[in-house]
């Protein structure tokens, strides 16, 4: 029987059905037996797949010294390099590679309970049945947990897990400034008023493994604190003292709300009150006639102011008759300014008047003129 092997692959003579040797590149002559068989695999970079387990494969001298074998144990990866070049990572298992064209390393890492400190390359290589990764924002701390219990606090970065057996799990926790609404709350003042009131605080928070070591759900901690502390506030002002000093209701929340140290409140402040219809209906009846009031003062003085101008016209007309008499004169040059003609008879008398009091308006623009 006459076998050609090329370089690209070997052959694997079986003999009823059992692995007699392997054939390399080249032209082979054997004796053909009842029951042989040629079976060829590719020599490839990837692992070898053969039919059989590789025990079997590997009682043949020629086998071993054309393939690279590696064992990674449990608890163990193995980082594959090619020509110097990383390739891969192998799971706990057996492996063959051909080593006909190519150089073969193997490198055996432990799994174990810290970070492993690797390549970011070798790193993403790594199937994510193995390991845990976590990526933490340059804006937020994550607290790391080992088997339920608090390990420690992560900085932001990129870190990488083994999963060997133990749970890891975080928290992450945002550094920068957080806003907590308190909407809708149903509050009764001082003097029995029942209110709707919207409110807004804003923190930051400073110890992050305090506030989330100390304390189940910090989040909701803290607006169930707000929330007392504002009932507490607003119980105590009556509903004309809530209005009043509304604009210094968020200071008067802080200084009620209790603080560890692991939150720093920024601001509060009042959003909104909603008052129910009665209150409002009331309120608006008050304005209109605090509004109806305003304008019934205006207008008095108004009143006065124009009464005393005329009083002290009417004085001073009493006092002097020329004055008195150019008044007259202003008021008849309005009539006959609105009107077109006038008709008189017998009027010598008020002709008369008129020519007194023209002379006596050229007799007064003299006198200025010669006071000059």
């Amino acid at each position: 029987m006459n076998i050609t092997v090329g370089e690209n692959e070997r052959a694997f003579l079986f003999r009823n059905g059992r692995f007699v040797r392997m054939l390399g590149t080249g032209k082979h002559w054997l004796f053909r037996f009842l029951g042989d068989e040629v079976r060829r695999l590719g020599v490839n970079d990837g692992p070898l797949n053969a039919d059989l387990p590789l025990q079997v494969y590997l009682r043949d001298e020629n086998f071993v010294r054309e393939v690279e074998m590696v064992r990674v144990p449990d608890g163990h990866v193995a980082l594959h390099f090619v020509d110097e070049r990383f390739m891969g990572v192998l799971e706990p298992g057996e492996y063959a590679y051909w080593k006909v064209f190519h150089s073969h390393e193997f490198r055996l890492v432990a799994m174990e309970d810290e970070a492993a400190i690797l390549p970011l390359p070798v790193q993403e290589a790594i199937p994510d049945s193995l390991c845990t990764r976590l990526e933490v924002q340059s804006h937020e701390v994550a607290l790391l947990y080992v088997d339920g219990r608090f390990e420690r606090l992560l900085e932001p970065g990129r870190y990488f897990f083994w999963k060997n057996g133990h749970d890891i799990a975080w928290t992450s926790c945002d550094l920068r400034v957080r806003q907590v609404d308190v909407a809708g709350q149903e509050i009764l003042t001082l003097d029995k008023v029942s209110l709707r009131i919207n409110f807004v605080c804003k923190y930051r928070v400073l110890d992050p493994v305090r506030l989330y070591r100390e304390q189940e759900d910090p989040e909701r901690q803290l607006y169930a604190a707000l929330q007392l502390a504002l009932r507490e506030v607003v119980g105590h002002l009556r509903f004309d003292e809530l209005l009043e000093r509304r604009h210094d209701l968020g200071s008067l929340v802080l200084e009620a709300l209790p603080n560890d140290g692991a939150v720093e409140f920024v601001s509060a402040g009042l959003r909104d009150i909603i008052l129910p219809g009665e209150v409002r209906e009331i309120m608006n009846t008050v304005l209109v006639a605090e509004k109806k009031a305003q304008a019934s003062v205006i207008t008095r003085r108004e009143e006065v102011a124009s009464t005393r101008s005329l009083l002290n016209t009417a004085k001073l007309m009493e006092e002097n008759a020329t004055l008195f008499k150019l008044k007259e004169l202003e008021y008849l040059e309005r009539i006959c300014e609105k009107v077109g003609s006038i008709s008189l008879d017998n009027a010598s008398g008020l002709l008369e008047q008129l020519r007194t009091l023209t002379a006596l308006g050229g007799t007064r623009s003299e006198g200025v003129q010669s006071g000059q």
